[in-house]
C-alpha cells in the first residue's frame, strides 16, 4: 500500500493481510514513513471510531439501563483516556524494546501502534455488526480479538526492534503490561476512576 494511494479497499485488504501475516505488514507501514502530525490526526480518528461504536454497543446492550460509570457516560473522557493508553503503550514499546537491545524508534512504534488501533476498530465494526444477525459470532469475535491483538503486537514489536524470538517479546510485554496496568491503576484511583458501580 503506497501512501498517496490510500483508499478504503486498500485498508482493508492491508488490515487483513496483518492478521496473516503481521511482520510484513510491519514492514511495509514503517516503509511508508508517514509524518508524525498524519499519524497522530489518524489515531485521534481511529480512536474517536472506536468510541462511538462503544458508546452505541453500550447503549444497546443496556437496554435503557442508565450507566453508573463516569466513563460510560462522558466519551470525551473515555476518548481522552485511549489515547493516553495508546500514548503509554507506544513510548513503553520503544523505551523498553531499545533497553532490551531493540533499535526502533519513536516515530517507527507510533506507526505500527496507530495501524494496529485501526485493525482492531475494523474487528470492532465486525463485532458490531455480528450483534445484530449473530449474537453469538460477535462474542467469538470479541474473544478472538484479544488474541490477536496480543499476537499482532508480539509482531510488531518484534518487527520494531528487529528482535528475532517471539516468545521473549511476549514475556516482556506481559510483564511490562503487568506493571503499567499496576501504576495506571493507582492514577485512577488518586483521580477516583475506579471499575466500581460500572
Amino acid at each position: 500500500m503506497a501512501a498517496g494511494h490510500i483508499s478504503i479497499g486498500n485498508l482493508i485488504s492491508e488490515a487483513v493481510a496483518t492478521i496473516r501475516q503481521p511482520r510484513d505488514t510491519a514492514r511495509r507501514m514503517l516503509g511508508l514513513n508517514l509524518p508524525p502530525a498524519l499519524l497522530w490526526q489518524m489515531l485521534c480518528v481511529v480512536v474517536a471510531i472506536s468510541v462511538v461504536l462503544g458508546q452505541g454497543t453500550l447503549m444497546i446492550t443496556a437496554g435503557g439501563v442508565p450507566f453508573q460509570s463516569i466513563l460510560l457516560t462522558n466519551p470525551v473522557l473515555l476518548a481522552a483516556l485511549q489515547i493516553t493508553l495508546l500514548y503509554v503503550t507506544v513510548f513503553a514499546a520503544y523505551r523498553i524494546g531499545r533497553a532490551m537491545g531493540g533499535v526502533g524508534t519513536f516515530h517507527q512504534s507510533l506507526t505500527l501502534f496507530v495501524w494496529l488501533q485501526f485493525v482492531m476498530v475494523c474487528l470492532q465494526v465486525l463485532q458490531t455488526i455480528l450483534m445484530f444477525v449473530m449474537p453469538v459470532l460477535a462474542d467469538l469475535v470479541g474473544i478472538a480479538g484479544l488474541f490477536l491483538f496480543l499476537w499482532i503486537m508480539t509482531c510488531f514489536v518484534a518487527e520494531l526492534h528487529g528482535f528475532k524470538s517471539l516468545w521473549q517479546v511476549f514475556l516482556m510485554i506481559m510483564v511490562s503490561a503487568f506493571a503499567i496496568a499496576f501504576g495506571l491503576s493507582l492514577l485512577l484511583a488518586i483521580f477516583g476512576l475506579t471499575p466500581t458501580g460500572v
